[in-house]
């Protein structure tokens, strides 16, 4: 579990400043991007690798991106499915999945799926 707790408190921090971990193990606190709204997210880490089905992108140097929140019907309990984002071309903000998606249509960005990082974790409403 201290594997996977600190492989999942690297993912959130990549970028995240706003990721605060308090005191007790494999718990941690944050904020995501959510079609241009900040939500938040508790993280008590759950293994997932291989099966994640809710895109989450990591973006360099900001806070994490989501594609699905609770009230969204697609929305699979946050089984997260990792994709790294890296830039092709200088960055801006994106703080949404549509707008990830563009910028990667625009060539502005890479993106890797990353199927051994996938995690389960709840995004608050």
């Amino acid at each position: 579990m201290k594997v996977l707790s600190a492989i999942t408190c690297l993912i959130l921090g990549v970028g995240a400043t706003t990721l605060n971990l308090r005191a007790e193990p494999n718990v941690g606190f944050g904020e995501l991007y959510y079609e241009g709204e900040v939500v938040r997210t508790v993280l008590p880490p759950a293994a997932m690798k291989k099966t994640g089905t809710d895109d989450l992108f990591l973006v360099p140097k900001q806070r994490l991106v989501i594609a699905v929140v609770p009230s969204d019907k697609e929305y699979r309990g946050g089984k997260w499915a990792v994709h790294m984002v890296e830039w092709v071309n200088a960055p801006y903000l994106l703080m949404s999945s549509a707008e990830v998606h563009a910028a990667y249509k625009a060539g502005d960005i890479s993106m890797t799926r990353l199927t051994e990082a996938d995690f389960k974790c709840p995004v608050q409403p």
